[in-house]
C-alpha cells in the first residue's frame, strides 16, 4: 500500500474540537415516531452550519441482488415517506423497478450524527413528480431534460451540446414536462438515529415499525 496514502489515511481525524459539536442525546426524550426527530435533527444540522445536509446516500439492489450506492438529494420527508427523484430509466430507477426496497444514509459530522433508513419504495403520481421538478432550479430542469442518465457517453463534447440545448429549453420553457422523471417515496420499516460520543459511547436509537405504531430500542455502538 502506498506509504503516502497510509500517512494521509492515519492522520485524518473525525470530530475535531472546534469543528464538531458533540451534543448529548437522551433517547428517553425521543418522540414516539421517527419523523419528528428527523426534522428536528435536520433543522439543528442546518443551524450548526452542516454543508449540504439534504444530501444522502441511496442504496439499491440490481436485478441480481447486487448492491449499489450513490449520493442523491432529499426532496422531502412527511407521512408519505422520504422522497427522492430520478429518471425511471436510470440505474437506480431500473433497480427500484426490479426490487422496490432501498436504504438511505445521512451523515452530519458537524454534530457527529448519522441517520439510517430502510424500507419499501413506491412511486408518486406523475403530476406530483412534474410539480416537484418544476419547483426546483433551472439547472435541475436542464439536467433532467438532458436525459440519458447512466447511459454510456461518447464524449464530453456530446454532453456539452446536449446540455446547452437543454439549458436553452429550460430557460425558455420552464414548464417543459419530463415524462421519465419519477418521484419516489421510501416508507421506512426502520429508522436509526446515531449520536457520536467523545468516549465512543455512541447512542444509537432504532425505530422499528410495528402493528399500529413504532417500537423503540437501543443498539450497542
Amino acid at each position: 500500500m502506498d506509504s503516502e496514502f497510509v500517512r494521509l489515511l492515519r492522520s485524518s481525524r473525525v470530530w475535531e474540537a472546534g469543528v464538531t459539536e458533540l451534543r448529548p442525546f437522551d433517547p428517553a426524550t425521543a418522540p414516539a415516531s421517527p419523523l419528528p426527530l428527523f426534522t428536528t435533527w435536520f433543522a439543528e444540522a442546518v443551524t450548526a452550519g452542516q454543508p449540504e445536509p439534504h444530501t444522502m446516500s441511496l442504496a439499491t439492489s440490481d436485478e441480481e441482488g447486487l448492491p449499489d450506492v450513490r449520493t442523491v438529494m432529499l426532496h422531502g420527508a412527511d407521512e408519505d415517506g422520504w422522497a427522492f427523484a430520478t429518471h425511471d430509466h436510470s440505474a437506480k430507477g431500473r433497480h427500484l423497478a426490479a426490487r422496490p426496497y432501498a436504504a438511505l444514509g445521512f451523515y452530519w459530522p458537524t454534530l457527529a450524527r448519522q441517520i439510517r433508513i430502510r424500507g419499501p419504495v413506491t412511486t408518486a403520481p406523475s403530476r406530483e413528480a412534474q410539480s416537484d421538478l418544476h419547483a426546483r432550479s433551472t439547472g435541475a430542469l436542464a439536467a433532467a431534460l438532458t436525459g440519458h442518465q447512466s447511459e454510456v457517453l461518447g464524449s464530453l463534447e456530446e454532453l456539452a451540446t446536449e446540455s446547452a440545448a437543454a439549458w436553452d429549453r429550460a430557460q425558455h420553457d420552464p414548464d417543459t414536462p419530463v415524462p421519465s422523471w419519477t418521484l419516489y417515496h421510501l416508507q421506512p420499516d426502520t429508522v436509526e438515529f446515531f449520536q457520536g460520543d467523545a468516549e465512543r459511547r455512541h447512542v444509537r436509537l432504532n425505530y422499528r415499525r410495528a402493528e399500529g405504531g413504532w417500537t423503540k430500542e437501543l443498539l450497542w455502538p
